[in-house]
C-alpha cells in the first residue's frame, strides 16, 4: 500500500491517492461485508416507522433492478401518491436460456434473499410477497420453502416454464391475474411491485451491512466454454477476465453476448466491464454465431403470434426503417418488452428485434421531449 499526495493547482484542490493491491482490498471488503447480521440495520423497523429510512438506504447503496433493466430500486419503492402497493413479487424466473445466475442465488443465499424480501414488504408497506420460480427449479423452489417454513407473509409460487415468462407483465398476470394496461401505466396501477431475486439480496446487504451495490454474481455460458460457472464479480471487472476464468474464448466463428441468447447483445469489445446490468455472457459459436441471410418478409404471421404483447413486429420493423415514428407510437411500440420471440421465429432471418428497439428508443425519446414541454 502507498499514500500519495498532490496539489492541484487548477481546481485548488488537495488530493490523497491511495494505491492498495487487489489483494488487500479484497480482503478488506471481505472483512466487512462478508458477516451476517440478524438484527435489522434501520432505526424504528420494530415500531413499523422504517419505511422512508430502508429506501434512503437503498438509494445511498445504489441498488438498481438486477434483472438487466437496471431501473433505480428507490424509485421503484417510493409509492406515487394515489397509490396502493398490495403486493410484492420477488421474480425467481429467470426464463432467459443459459442463465442461472438467480437460480444458483436462490440456492446458495435464500436466508439473504428471505430477508431483503421482508425489508422490501416493510418499505412498500405490504403483507404479503409471493416469490416466483419456473418449474425447471424444483430444488430452488423447496429450499426456498424450507426456510419460510410455517410463516404466511411469503409464499413461493412454482410457474410454468415458459419464456418469457420472467417479463414483469407477465409474472404479474401469472401471479396475480392482474394485467397491467400499456403505458404510461406501471405495475402499482394494479396493486404490484416487482424485484428481481439478485435485487432482494442487495437490498438484504444494504439494510443490513451498508453495503454498497459493487458486485453480483454473473453466469458465464455457452455450448463451447470449457468450463461453464457462475462468478461472484466486482463490477468494473473486464468482461475478457471473467472468459478467461472459464476456458477461455473457443477457436472459430464466436458471438459474446452480454445477457442471454434472446435478449442479450452482443460485443464488439470484451475488454469493456462488467456493469450492473449484466447478468450473464453468452458464447455463442459456429452457426449459432451467425446471422442467416435476410430474405424478404413472406407474410406468415409466426412473429405476431410469437409476441406476448400482442404486438405486429413486422409492421412495427417496417415503419422503423421508414423512420415512421408517430405510426410506431399508435402502434403501441412502448410495450414491447425485447424479448426476441419474433426475431427467433422469423423464417426470413429479419432482424425484427434490432429495428423493433431501435423505434421504441426512438419514439421514447420523442415522449420524454414532449413530456418536458408540459
Amino acid at each position: 500500500m502507498s499514500l500519495k499526495s498532490t496539489n492541484n493547482i487548477e481546481t485548488n484542490k488537495h488530493e490523497v491517492v491511495v494505491e492498495v493491491s487487489a489483494e488487500v482490498f479484497n480482503k478488506a471488503v471481505n472483512d466487512v461485508y462478508r458477516k451476517e447480521v440478524k438484527k435489522i440495520n434501520v432505526p424504528g423497523f420494530r415500531k413499523g416507522k422504517a419505511p422512508k429510512a430502508i429506501i434512503e438506504k437503498i438509494k445511498e447503496a445504489g441498488i438498481v433492478g438486477m434483472g438487466g433493466a437496471t431501473f433505480p430500486t428507490h424509485v421503484k419503492l417510493s409509492i406515487p401518491d394515489g397509490k396502493k402497493a398490495e403486493i410484492l413479487i420477488i421474480n425467481g424466473v429467470e426464463c432467459e436460456p443459459y442463465l442461472t445466475s438467480d437460480y444458483r442465488t436462490m440456492l446458495e443465499r435464500g436466508e439473504q434473499l428471505i430477508a431483503g424480501t421482508r425489508i422490501l414488504m416493510r418499505a412498500i408497506g405490504v403483507t404479503t410477497a409471493v416469490i416466483g420460480v419456473e418449474a425447471n427449479k424444483p430444488d430452488a423452489v423447496k429450499h426456498l420453502c424450507g426456510i419460510i417454513g410455517s410463516a404466511t407473509d411469503i409464499k413461493v409460487q412454482m410457474l410454468k416454464t415458459q419464456y418469457p415468462q420472467g417479463g414483469e407483465k407477465q409474472l404479474i398476470a401469472a401471479v396475480t391475474g392482474r394485467e397491467v394496461p400499456a403505458p404510461p401505466a406501471l405495475p402499482i396501477d394494479v396493486g404490484a411491485v416487482v424485484c428481481n431475486a439478485s435485487t432482494a439480496v442487495a437490498v438484504y446487504e444494504a439494510v443490513q451491512k451498508n453495503k454498497p451495490l459493487i458486485e453480483r454474481v454473473i453466469t458465464v455460458t455457452g455450448s463451447a466454454v470449457a468450463q461453464p460457472k457462475n462468478l461472484l464479480t466486482r463490477f468494473g471487472t473486464p468482461i475478457e477476465a471473467l472468459i478467461a476464468k472459464c476456458g477461455g474464448i473457443p477457436e472459430g466463428d464466436v458471438k459474446v453476448i452480454n445477457g442471454g441468447p434472446m435478449m442479450g447483445r452482443a460485443l464488439s469489445n470484451i475488454a469493456m466491464p462488467a456493469m450492473k446490468g449484466c447478468s450473464g455472457i453468452t458464447i455463442m459459436v459456429g452457426d449459432a454465431a451467425k446471422r442467416g441471410t435476410e430474405s424478404a418478409c413472406i407474410k406468415c404471421a409466426k412473429c405476431v403470434e410469437a409476441c406476448p404483447m400482442g404486438l405486429e413486429p413486422y409492421l412495427l420493423s417496417k415503419q422503423a426503417r421508414k423512420k415512421a415514428w408517430d405510426a410506431m407510437e399508435s402502434n403501441d411500440i412502448t410495450s414491447c418488452i425485447e424479448c426476441g420471440c419474433c426475431q427467433f421465429t422469423c423464417p426470413a432471418n429479419i432482424p425484427l428485434l434490432d429495428y423493433v428497439r431501435l423505434g421504441k428508443q426512438s419514439v421514447m425519446g420523442i415522449i420524454r421531449a414532449r413530456n418536458m414541454k408540459k
